[in-house]
């Protein structure tokens, strides 16, 4: 693959403040975070089963370790302060950092037992692949000892792709280390960035602070639709998604006389706000369903269907998809609007069960608004 013209190695990752909802990452300063880290992680071995370094057996120990971090030039060293109290509850490395290669890692994940499986934890990772990404790199780095299936999981569950095996390619704590690799690339962060946020959003979690829907769910990469399989696109897929826009829409525009609105839409903007699902075979991109999800509705925004696979129920197929998603992540009805000038495309909604709800004057266009009433999914 050719890089961009525009592609320029990106600087080394400053240290700065890197500020969510839940956690804020801080440049490592011992005299401000010691006392707090070591209050949080004394006494708590199990943190380190996984690192290269042994339990730090007193605070002085503790601090001697955090100034080799400090003088180490080679990474970012980060605090992570929980913004529920305001203290540093652990840190972590960005580390790896190869400029000219536009890669980086998050390693050296050093969460205190209160810290492990919070928000603030997941955001911390959030954070620094966001920062990484906007200073212009490439690829993003997960790596641990395969026998750390928690770790391996976590990876996942974050969005990292598993890429393969390194046998016998440390020795840590006088033990052989294979090395589990995932990573994230630029094209994909955007769909990542927008499972995070999603999760991270305030109104994913009940009074008690529980989420109602997992990571996983909003990471969700493939799928089947009936029993065509499905994928998330990402930003390299947005040539062929513009290709298909554009055979199925553009004789459409015949009939609505303006420009048909998923076809003249901003791909990079739709892939990193909203859920565009893709069904290929050898012959290419066959059809896009483009679901703009929002806390209080579903929005089935777009569906295309290459002329070329015309025939096969392919619409039908992600219709149904659309639904079957909507149910999963928890909403009773799908909202879609099309051109009033559409009346063959408006039939074939009725016919799956959507009806119409109102008419909306734009400027060129009336827009024809529809909803389908979701049956609850059978106990």
């Amino acid at each position: 693959m050719t890089l961009s013209p525009d592609w320029k190695a990106p600087p080394f990752p400053p240290a700065k403040v890197l500020d969510g909802h839940y956690c804020r990452l801080e440049p490592l300063d011992i005299a401000r975070h010691l006392d707090e880290i070591w209050a949080a992680n004394a006494g708590q071995d199990k943190v380190w089963d996984w690192l290269p370094a042994e339990p730090p057996k007193d605070k002085e120990t503790y601090r001697a370790l955090l100034a080799g971090m400090v003088e180490n030039k080679a990474i970012v060293p980060l605090a992570v302060i929980d913004k529920a109290d305001g203290k540093a509850k652990g840190h972590l490395w960005i580390m790896e950092i190869r400029p000219a290669h536009g890669v980086f890692e998050v390693g050296w994940i050093t969460y205190s037992p209160s810290l492990q499986r919070t928000r603030a934890a997941t955001e911390a990772i959030y954070l620094v692949g966001a920062y990484g990404f906007s200073l212009g790199y490439r690829r993003y780095e997960w790596k641990c000892n395969n026998l750390n299936e928690p770790s391996k999981r976590a990876a996942l569950r974050f969005g990292f792709q598993y890429e393969g095996l390194f046998r016998q390619h440390m020795v840590v704590k006088g033990r052989n280390r294979d090395t589990a690799w995932f990573s994230i690339l630029d094209g994909e962060w955007p769909v990542r960035a927008q499972a995070f946020e999603r999760w991270l959003a305030p109104e994913n979690f009940d009074a008690q602070g529980r989420q109602k829907f997992s990571l996983n769910a909003f990471n969700q990469a493939s799928a089947l639709a009936g029993a065509v399989p499905v994928r998330r696109a990402s930003i390299a897929d947005i040539p062929a998604i513009l290709a298909l826009k554009n055979a199925a829409y553009t004789p459409n525009e015949s009939i609505i006389g303006v420009p048909s609105l998923p076809r003249i839409a901003d791909y990079a903007q739709v892939v990193a706000e909203h859920e565009v699902w893709l069904a290929e075979s050898e012959g290419g991109l066959d059809a896009a369903l483009v679901l703009d999800i929002e806390p209080g509705e579903f929005t089935l925004w777009s569906i295309a269907v290459s002329p070329a696979a015309q025939g096969r129920r392919l619409g039908a197929a992600l219709m149904d998809f659309a639904d079957e998603r909507a149910r999963a992540l928890g909403y009773s009805s799908v909202h879609l609007y099309t051109n009033a000038k559409l009346t063959q495309r408006i039939g074939w909604y009725e016919r799956l069960g959507y009806a119409v709800t109102h008419h909306e004057d734009l400027a060129d266009r009336r827009l024809t608004h529809m909803r389908k009433q979701l049956d609850k999914p059978a106990d």
